[in-house]
């Protein structure tokens, strides 16, 4: 296996489990040096502890701006630089109908899934700018892409953060900064089990169940998927690459579903009302 991050440098935020924990494994083995933020300290101190020398820790909670500088200061001062920066840290937050979410709850739900990314960028850029080169990588969600995939507060924030990703993607562009961000659909993890089973840690349950509702044959959502896709945006492989939302949603955006569109089935009463037109399915109703 090549170590396509070989030499570089990156912050990963929400890194003690979920995606970000998977994101930190992966990186690791393709030679990235990391500096590991979440609030969960002993699951993080035990995650860089397992990476080894490739990895600090450091308990970050992402609401407080002061946090996030100290992680770039952390990765600045061990390694000179910073190559990549992951705003990965989120909740599902603020739930049930409009009316219902307290003024508090919302604020708590923007505070961690949309200010923190802009201070993640905001502190990150300082050292890219500088450097002159740069990769930011925010997680977003297909709730930020399309209405009715999450609660209200969650696609809110959701939909801000591809927005800071495509203003900061132009605006850094000239420094040789790229800004881009993930989209995932449900996965395995215990933030989705949670949500799901109201348990953390129920995750043959929640891999079952997303198996289930799969587009693609039954095969669920991984946080290696997503994982998989940031190895890459932070790579050289995406040298051209910013201002992107990328999914890892198995078409769900695109309107795949585990069953065949009705368009795309044999209807034999549409044939025969066509004239008995030779067709095996309809694929192009608008034609």
């Amino acid at each position: 296996m090549s170590a396509r991050l070989q030499g570089k440098t990156a912050i990963i935020t929400g890194a003690a489990s979920g995606i970000g924990e998977a994101m930190a494994r992966l990186f690791a083995q393709h030679g990235c040096n990391l500096v590991l933020g979440d609030i969960q300290t002993e699951a993080g101190e035990a995650l860089a502890g397992e990476l080894g020398e490739c990895a600090q820790f450091l308990h970050c909670d992402v609401t407080q701006a002061h946090h996030v500088v100290a992680l770039v200061a952390r990765a600045t001062s061990w390694r000179g630089r910073l190559d990549v920066l992951i705003n990965n840290a989120g909740i599902v937050g603020a739930v049930g109908p409009v009316e219902s979410v307290s003024v508090a709850d919302w604020k708590r739900t923007i505070d961690v899934l949309l200010n923190s990314v802009f201070y993640g960028m905001k502190y990150g850029a300082e050292v890219m700018k500088r450097q002159r080169s740069g990769s930011i990588i925010s997680t977003a969600s297909v709730a930020g892409v399309q209405g009715g995939l999450g609660p209200t507060a969650y696609t809110a924030a959701k939909h801000g953060v591809i927005g800071l990703t495509r203003a900061m993607a132009a605006e850094l562009s000239p420094f040789g900064v790229r800004v881009n961000a993930l989209a995932p659909y449900s996965t395995v993890t215990p933030l989705v089990a949670k949500v799901y089973f109201d348990n953390y840690t129920d995750l043959d349950a929640t891999e079952s169940l997303l198996a289930a509702n799969s587009p693609l044959r039954g095969r669920p959502g991984r946080a290696e998927d997503v994982a998989q896709a940031a190895l890459w945006l932070a790579s050289d492989e995406a040298g051209y690459t910013s201002g992107m939302v990328l999914t890892t949603d198995a078409g769900f955006t695109a309107g795949a579903r585990p069953e065949l569109p009705k368009f795309a089935v044999r209807d034999a009463a549409l044939v025969e009302s066509q004239g008995g037109a030779r067709a095996a399915s309809v694929t192009n109703p608008t034609t």
